[in-house]
């Protein structure tokens, strides 16, 4: 286990640092600046702001700075606005984010795991057929088609929750829910497939066999080695959440981490982007190295625990 976590740790360390390193030549080499929108001002002036925020600096100069900055935990002011640091912003975004995800990945972990039980169980029959209409088409639309039909059927033709905001915790069912479908297509789909599989093992035959009927033999007998393709892809499963939280975000107006980040690409505002875009980057390998965990544990033959 400790050899394990140490190599994890020392790979998503890499896995930041290149990040980093694309996601800030990226950021540069994109036209425009953070202050083009501005009235041109006169050339001391445009200086003396360049200076503040060191972008007279040479490219790599600045590499090293912001590679410090964030190293020591200090990122430093943003440059649209300019009262506020970007660790503030940020800070400020996490919680509405992390309720977003948190209660979408549950959502769609438990709704995908129902779904697949009941479609193992009716394999076949038109349950089974329901499940398998729905998997594929969570899978298959995008993110803004879903949270689109969404709103235009619960909040206009059934005015049920509002449209957007995140004040009220009823406006917190939509997002929610929107975010929670594909997860938990995929799990449906996995689930499905790994319980009728393991259904038809040794072991399941022998719960059936002493009286064990086939709901309980699924549920007790199978469920845990079913799961293991489910756990596999929580990493993929999470990165794929992040990425359409900041469509949720924007969508319903969510002040989370995604609308902060959309906001300053539009602004070019360097440090926030890049900020957001490592705040991200650590949550998916903090994610995926939980996945990795909760997959040895369902199967010690994963090597995770040597």
């Amino acid at each position: 286990m400790t050899r394990f976590l140490l190599h994890r740790t020392l790979a998503s360390l890499v896995t930041i640092w290149a990040v980093f390193t694309l996601s800030f030549l990226v950021i540069r080499s994109a036209p425009g600046g953070p202050f083009d929108a501005e009235r041109d001002p006169p050339a001391a002036v445009k200086a003396a702001i360049e200076a503040r925020y060191q972008l007279n600096q040479p490219l790599w100069q600045q590499y090293l700075d912001q590679g410090w900055s964030w190293i020591t935990l200090d990122p430093g002011p943003s440059l649209r606005q300019p009262d506020h640091d970007v660790a503030t912003i940020l800070s400020a975004g996490i919680p509405a984010s992390f309720l977003l995800g948190t209660l979408a990945l549950l959502l769609g972990v438990l709704m995908g795991m129902g779904l697949g039980i009941i479609a193992a169980w009716q394999q076949g029959r038109w349950p089974d057929r329901l499940v398998t209409i729905f998997a594929s088409m969570g899978i298959s639309l995008p993110l803004y088609v879903i949270a689109g039909l969404a709103i235009l059927l619960f909040a206009f033709h059934l005015p049920i929750f509002p449209p957007a905001g995140w004040t009220d915790p009823i406006a917190v069912v939509l997002p929610v829910l929107c975010l929670a479908l594909a997860p938990a297509a995929q799990v449906a789909r996995l689930l499905r497939s790994g319980l009728i599989e393991a259904g038809q093992e040794d072991f399941a035959r022998t719960a059936r066999s002493k009286g064990r009927g086939q709901v309980g033999t699924l549920i007790f007998h199978c469920l845990r080695p079913a799961s293991i393709p489910v756990a596999s892809t929580l990493g993929p499963t999470a990165a794929a959440m992040l990425t359409g939280s900041l469509v949720i975000e924007q969508i319903f107006a969510i002040p989370g981490i995604g609308m902060h980040f959309i906001q300053g690409a539009m602004n070019r505002d360097y440090p926030l982007v890049l900020g957001a875009v490592l705040l991200y980057t650590i949550l998916l390998q903090v994610l995926t190295l939980l996945g990795d965990l909760l997959m040895g544990w369902l199967d010690p033959r994963a090597g995770v625990n040597r």
